[in-house]
Formats: C-alpha cells, structure tokens, sequence
C-alpha cells in the first residue's frame, strides 16, 4: 500500500463515524500534492445537498483527531466539501445510484480509436462498466481503463 492509499484509509477510518453521527455520507477521501502542497481532501454528501456548516462540522471534528493522531508526515492543507456537479463514480454505490443516467467517459488509452464517451449507464460489475452509447449500442469498458467516469450535466 502506498502513502497514499495508506493516508486515505486511515482518513477514512477516522471520518467515517463522524459522518454516520450527522447523517452524512461520505463519497470520497483523496491526498494529493497540486502546485507544491498537499491536500488532504474529504468529500461527504446528504439528502438535499450539503453545506457549508455541515463542511465546518466535519472539518472540525476530524482535524481535531487528524492533529491528534499526526500520522500525515508532510505538511497538508485539510479541505472538507460537496462532491459537486463533476461528482467522480468511483464505489459500487456510485454506480448504483446512477444506473439509467447520463455519464461521461475518459480513457487512459483508446478503445475503437476514442479516449471519451458519453451515454447511459446501463450496468456494471466489479470489473466493468456497460455503456449505452446510441440505440441499439453498447460498450462494455473495463473499470482499470477508465481514467474518469461522472454524471454528464448540460448547461
């Protein structure tokens, strides 16, 4: 296991019954360096959307243990926020909420020469992801390919 993975585990670890305690749902826990610093990111959601004092709740409960535990070696900034509308699927409840829904694609590498698609979610195992691409037309894309799968949203 990586750093990384291992900071975002033990993150999770840690948040996870602060989100339960406030009915909360936690989406995703990210540590990545960006333009010189470290982030320490935590993405938690609720019926209804989230907000700011519901970000500040979380954000204060957990870096008051995060300080307390010190197991983050580098310096990092804590930021804890909505998912928002680019919302990544990444978990087995991601896929599962967005069955029947429109979604954007990104490859790491080209499948039938393209790197994007876009379509309806149709289906998924632990493995693959199944496309609706036009009537008529599928394309099953194995999940280790897919660089960035989300809700596709028109403006």
């Amino acid at each position: 296991m990586s750093k990384r993975e291992a900071y975002e585990k033990l993150t999770e670890d840690i948040v996870t019954p602060i989100i339960k305690a406030n009915n909360y749902e936690l989406v995703d826990v990210e540590y990545v360096k960006e333009a010189g610093n470290y982030y320490l990111r935590v993405y938690v959601d609720k019926e209804g959307g989230i907000a700011v004092d519901d970000c500040e709740i979380v954000s204060r409960a957990l870096s008051e243990i995060l300080d307390e535990k010190d197991f983050v070696e580098d310096s990092y900034i804590l930021e804890v926020s909505s998912p928002g509308l680019g919302r990544p699927l990444k978990k087995d409840k991601d896929f599962a909420r967005s069955i029947g829904m429109e979604v954007e694609l990104h490859l790491f590498k080209p499948i039938n020469k393209q790197k994007q698609y876009s379509g309806v979610l149709s289906g998924y195992t632990d493995k693959t992801v199944t496309i609706d691409i036009e009537e008529n037309d599928q394309i099953v894309i194995e999940r280790k390919d897919i660089a960035l799968i989300r809700l596709a949203f028109d403006f």
